[in-house]
């Protein structure tokens, strides 16, 4: 049987980490997996900040909400993959004549390298004032609010269940501050069985919530993505 390539003329080689004096296995494996993933290759031949870029993408290309004109909040925003991704698809740069130019707002604890057609700030989206801040930045309301966040892990899985739910629920509480009628909200939790509040909270607040585990989430990963869309205010 003939093995599968790529179809681009070249060989399918995995590529081998040799365990280096003072590395963990589990870094020399984490190493070979990132060496040998094809979302890491994509996104370096298309010039995205990692391979999360393409969660969003195709999160998006089921639910279309990133949609010329649209005003985007990005929590968490760091590398910078989602509102690269934004961007295009808003049309913030103008790139696409006769369409609506939106608008991308990155946050971010840290600082991130600056991203053509993103407005990026450092701030604590759970501080009291944050989402005024916000909107006076937007000048506005937003159209769509979206984390990738996760926290930093502990070790212990339900622990780390626990906190990222917490940091979604934080997320959506803002989202409920910023987001305008019909807006939508996107974030990512860890299945392990604290979600259902969570659930019950955006449908509430949202006519429809989806969950979705897009197809560059690894099939190895706990990791989801909550989608609640037409936010009723």
């Amino acid at each position: 049987m003939t093995k599968k390539t790529s179809g681009r003329g070249e060989r399918d080689l995995r590529v081998k980490v040799k365990s280096a004096r003072g590395r963990k296995l589990s870094s020399t494996l984490w190493l070979e997996r990132q060496l040998n993933d094809p979302y890491v290759k994509r996104a370096q031949v298309e010039g995205y900040r990692g391979r999360a870029a393409f969660k969003i993408l195709e999160i998006d290309d089921k639910y279309r909400f990133l949609v010329p004109g649209a005003r985007v909040v990005d929590l968490g925003c760091a590398p910078g993959g989602w509102c690269q991704v934004a961007v295009k698809r808003v049309n913030a740069l103008g790139e696409k004549p006769g369409k609506k130019v939106g608008t991308v707002l990155g946050v971010d604890l840290q600082e991130v390298e600056p991203i053509a057609g993103a407005e990026i700030h450092v701030l604590d989206f759970m501080a009291d004032d944050a989402d005024e801040t916000v909107k006076g930045w937007l000048d506005g309301k937003a159209d769509v609010v979206m984390s990738d966040m996760a926290a930093a892990s502990s070790g212990h899985k339900q622990t780390d269940h626990l906190r990222i739910i917490a940091l979604c629920e934080a997320a959506a509480y803002f989202a409920f501050d910023v987001l305008d009628d019909g807006g939508t909200f996107v974030a990512k939790v860890l299945a392990g069985g604290a979600e259902g509040e969570l659930q019950k909270l955006l449908k509430q607040k949202f006519t429809k919530v989806a969950n979705m585990k897009p197809p560059a989430s690894r099939s190895d990963s706990s990791e989801k993505f909550v989608v609640a869309t037409g936010f009723r205010g």
